[in-house]
């Protein structure tokens, strides 16, 4: 190969979607750009309080045509069109959206515009624990184990959960929902023009990982499984799919209407999509028994293992494994926890709010000096609340936290669960809560660990990701130190849509697997934080009574929860929420 090559990454987080423009022979990012959705930023469909997290399609078709052609305009004549050879696309998951016939998700039809179930459902909806609930509870009444792959739990994060409740609370949206989709489906069948969802391939590492599909049980769980569940979900199974398809394959050509909406060629190869922590960890170079963790808003931790070396071990209380989720070839074992940077996120909200509601009061200075100041302060509150926590003597007594503020994914995914904090007394100030927040989620990520030693799958060290593990060296030595195992920061800022422009080259045929994709485009790692063992020991003492603690929130939550009755069940089928 004499020519440079290029393919274009595109990957969809939480608040914002970011394409890559990069050179396929060397990895080289020639280019980037990052659109904040803006009815998400302003709130618009959600309702935090009943964890009901929606995000409107036109957030992310405006946002894929801005940042390509943004890219593609910055790199000018220097890279010409007919020289972009393929592109790939992650996106957050389970993020699921009700569709028609076409594949268009109901929100982009006019008498569902402002419907919130007509929306994506965000990864970090839980509307549907009582969903997930009833779904774990009917499994135990088949003589298969539908939920073998996905740790022995299923979640109110995912797939059926969510299409479910949806059935349940909306009569318009039900007669309407001809299909379901997941978010990194529908992308790249919207950019090849697909018009029949039945036609749609769907991704592996989305159906593997959270829509129960499996080889072994000839893809989708039977059709009883779920009719039996709920008359709703009867015939669904029909109007999904069968099969599911790798990332390394790829879905078809740039449709003529989105060629020439951005400036690019129908001979462009559009991938089969992923989830971004799936392709984060390809962008961030996995290797067999690290732990891949993408530390962003929630973290999504992947590891790789050579199939024939798992063999019939199966992880309980994990996100899954799937064959082939991350890398063709290997077996992809997916955990995660359901809040990291959202945590921190949370106590500078808390922090904050004297402040914006005073400003927001005064007669002194203007509405919009006061929402400078407001952001200046904002921005200030975590490096400031870093610098001082890191000064703090560690012993083992002090404040104590629990770091399930939006449930907990890994182990044993338990969405009812809260956070909580212990140990508060009269000196308990900002700092000390903060380090405590900081310590909880670390003990989090250590309790994954710990999950997949148990289970028999060693795990030889770290590699992080995302903008946790680049921006804070107070929480990545903190990691280290708790986990008693080095971590290894990639150098990338973005490896979720390099992950995906690795996934376009192979796709695309400039790459015959994806590890070579890996090894030629790969950026390496510029920063490793390796244990302290004076630190390790203390930590060690402090991370037992994290889990008395978490113990004891797990118990008053069981205690505290009311059983449903037939009058509730009634009440949740006719009223939507």
């Amino acid at each position: 190969m004499t020519k440079d090559l290029y393919v274009i990454g595109v990957d969809y987080g939480t608040d914002s979607v970011r394409s890559v423009l990069v050179n396929a022979l060397n990895g080289q990012e020639v280019s980037s750009s990052v659109y904040y959705y803006p009815r998400w930023k302003k709130g618009d469909y959600c309702v935090a309080e009943k964890q009901q997290f929606r995000q409107h399609p036109l957030d992310y078709v405006e946002g894929l045509e801005q940042t390509v052609k943004d890219c593609l305009a910055q790199a000018g004549d220097k890279v010409p069109a007919s020289a972009i050879k393929g592109i790939s696309v992650d996106t957050t998951g389970s993020t699921p959206v009700a569709v028609d016939k076409t594949g268009t998700p109901l929100a982009l039809l006019p008498e569902f515009e402002s419907n919130p179930n007509a929306m994506f459902i965000l990864w970090k909806d839980h509307t549907s624990v009582k969903e997930a609930e009833q779904i774990n509870a009917h499994a135990v009444g088949f003589d298969t184990n539908y939920l073998q792959y996905v740790g022995g739990v299923y979640s109110s994060e995912w797939f059926w959960a969510k299409l479910l409740h949806i059935l349940r609370v909306d009569e318009q949206v039900r007669n309407a929902c001809y299909s379901w989709v997941e978010h990194c489906d529908w992308m790249t069948f919207l950019l090849m023009g697909g018009n029949d969802v039945m036609q749609m391939k769907r991704s592996v590492c989305a159906a593997g990982h959270k829509a129960l599909w499996a080889k072994e049980f000839g893809g989708l769980p039977p059709e009883e499984f779920f009719s039996s569940l709920d008359p709703l979900l009867q015939g669904f199974t029909d109007r999904l799919f069968k099969d599911a398809y790798p990332s390394d394959q790829p879905a078809g050509k740039l449709s003529q209407e989105w060629a020439d909406r951005l400036g690019l060629s129908t001979d462009v190869v559009v991938g089969v999509g992923a989830f971004d922590a799936h392709m984060g960890a390809v962008g961030g170079q996995i290797e067999p028994y690290y732990l891949s963790k993408v530390m962003g808003t929630s973290t999504c931790d992947m590891l790789v293992a050579p199939t024939e070396e798992v063999a019939d071990t199966l992880v309980r209380g994990i996100c899954g494994q799937v064959p082939g989720s991350v890398i063709p070839g290997m077996m992809g074992l997916e955990a995660g926890q359901s809040a990291f940077g959202d945590t921190y996120a949370w106590f500078r909200k808390l922090l904050l709010w004297p402040v914006q509601s005073l400003l927001s009061q005064s007669q002194i200075i203007s509405p919009e000096t006061a929402e400078a100041l407001v952001q200046e302060i904002s921005d200030k509150i975590i490096p400031e609340l870093t610098k001082q926590a890191e000064q703090l003597p560690l012993s083992e007594e002090g404040e104590f936290a629990i770091d399930w503020f939006n449930g907990r994914r890994t182990p044993d995914a338990n969405q009812v669960l809260k956070g909580a904090i212990f140990g508060l007394g009269l000196g308990s100030d900002a700092p000390r809560v903060f380090r405590a927040l900081v310590e909880a989620t670390c003990f989090g990520a250590k309790s994954i660990v710990d999950r997949f030693k148990e289970q028999g799958i060693p795990v030889k060290g770290l590699i992080g990701m995302g903008g946790v593990a680049r921006k804070s060296p107070f929480i990545m030595q903190m990691m280290a130190d708790v986990m008693d195992m080095p971590i290894r920061i990639h150098r990338s800022e973005q490896t979720c849509a390099i992950g995906a422009a690795m996934f376009a080259a192979t796709a695309a045929g400039i790459y015959p697997r994806v590890e070579a994709a890996m090894a030629a485009m790969g950026q390496g790692f510029d920063a490793e934080y390796t244990p302290n063992p004076e630190r390790t020991k203390i930590y060690a003492e402090r991370y037992l009574q994290y889990q008395a603690h978490g113990a004891l929130v797990e118990q008053e939550t069981v205690l505290e929860k009311p059983a449903p009755t037939d009058v509730q069940e009634k009440v949740v089928r006719q009223n939507p929420s």
